[in-house]
């Protein structure tokens, strides 16, 4: 049996358009150019494509799990329109100050995944547009990949950097195909 490809996905900022108002519902949800298209991509390229999020929207009272549940359904459904599979999405619903286990750059949402897949996350790709989601990726073991406008600001010369999310599906697609 081949083991699980696995990578991780930030959602805001990677996959859609972030906003510092949060985005707290369906309508306001917007993909960023190219990363639907490159989600499916990695899923039929045989990766597991996990989405990680912190969505502290929850804990601020801006928005419900329900309505995170409605926003994640949307992004599913787009990505298998596209042809391709969100395998799984783990979120943290906190705020930064509640002292949670699970909000990035602390690592917990991060190994749940690695447990439901039972892969070690040594090496997988973690694409993100944050520090945090570079700091929760060294944690662990994994390869951070930071992506956006923001990239070349946040993390030191040693950290992969790519365009945006199609940019970093084709690089991680293209290791496979020619290891």
């Amino acid at each position: 049996m081949m083991a699980t490809r696995l990578v991780l996905l930030d959602r805001d900022g990677v996959i859609n358009r972030d906003s510092k108002q949060y985005i707290k519902s369906v309508s306001e949800w917007e993909p960023l150019p190219g990363s639907i298209e490159a989600i499916a991509q990695l899923s039929q390229a045989g990766f597991a494509v996990v989405v990680i999020t912190n969505q502290s929207g929850i804990g601020r009272g801006f928005f419900g799990v329900q309505t995170l549940a409605e926003i994640h359904a949307e992004m599913r459904s787009r990505v298998a329109a596209a042809g391709g599979e969100i395998a799984a999405i783990f979120f943290c619903p906190h705020r930064p100050g509640d002292g949670c286990d699970c909000r990035k750059p602390k690592p917990k949402l991060l190994e749940l995944a690695a447990a439901e897949f039972g892969v070690a996350l040594k090496g997988v790709a973690f694409i993100g547009d944050k520090a945090s989601d570079v700091e929760a990726a060294i944690t662990v073991g994994a390869r951070p990949i930071v992506v956006g406008d923001r990239a070349g600001e946040l993390i030191s010369d040693t950290v992969e950097r790519c365009t945006d999310l199609a940019a970093a599906a084709r690089l991680l697609i293209a290791e496979i195909e020619t290891a």
